[in-house]
């Protein structure tokens, strides 16, 4: 496995590049960092090897008491986002340096962790993508779920699927290419699709099955 390493982001959307061979690549446009290392974890003191990463700027009185006390203690200005992400090698970094969109070069091959779309109360049919009842007239069960029970059991089985709340959940997207690194604008453009809403928050890690 290679080195773990990542960065925090921030989805842009989605766009279009044209390939070598013509070919039209749907890509999802990141701004990634830059990150400033706000902590660190040890293998000596915690167990394992970790970066805590800040982004984005924030004022000091917009944040509580105890937050601010631990940035004033790390040394680093106020950030909006913190995210602890696995490095192996925190040897290489101190609290206060920057992480660029170059801690992944083209080619490599990404996790992209972020929050899904929150969509609020749906049906089966969009939920679990159920068939549905019949359409005919008279039916009076287009959309509904049907039986979820057992008459043996006497009640429903737990795991059944039902409506309720969907999205607006930690969604990992594997194994995505980074096709390409714009330094000057710390971009990163990976083919396909990422969760999350515009402007929302990513976090950007190494493969796990790379």
């Amino acid at each position: 496995m290679s080195a773990q390493k990542g960065i925090l982001g921030k989805k842009l959307g989605m766009t279009q590049i044209i390939g070598q061979d013509g070919s039209a690549i749907p890509v999802t446009v990141i701004e990634a960092g830059p990150c400033v290392v706000a902590g660190k974890r040890t293998q000596e003191k915690d167990g394992y090897t970790s970066l805590q990463l800040g982004l984005g700027a924030v004022k000091e009185r917009r944040v509580t008491k105890p937050v601010a006390g631990w940035f004033k203690k790390q040394g680093v200005a106020p950030a909006r986002y913190v995210r602890e992400v696995k490095f192996s090698d925190t040897d290489a970094y101190q609290v206060g340096q920057e992480i660029k969109a170059d801690i992944f070069a083209e080619g490599d091959l990404v996790d992209v962790v972020g929050t899904s779309k929150g969509k609020g109360f749906q049906g089966t049919m969009k939920r679990h993508n159920f068939g549905g009842g019949p359409r005919s007239h008279g039916s009076m069960t287009h959309r509904q779920p049907a039986s979820s029970g057992s008459t043996d059991a006497a009640r429903t089985i737990k795991g059944t699927r039902k409506p309720g709340h969907m999205g607006a959940v930690r969604v990992t997207a594997q194994g995505l290419k980074v096709v390409k690194v714009d330094l000057p604008r710390n971009l990163i453009l990976v083919r396909g699709s990422v969760p999350g809403a515009i402007n929302s928050l990513v976090v950007l890690k190494n493969s796990v099955k790379a």
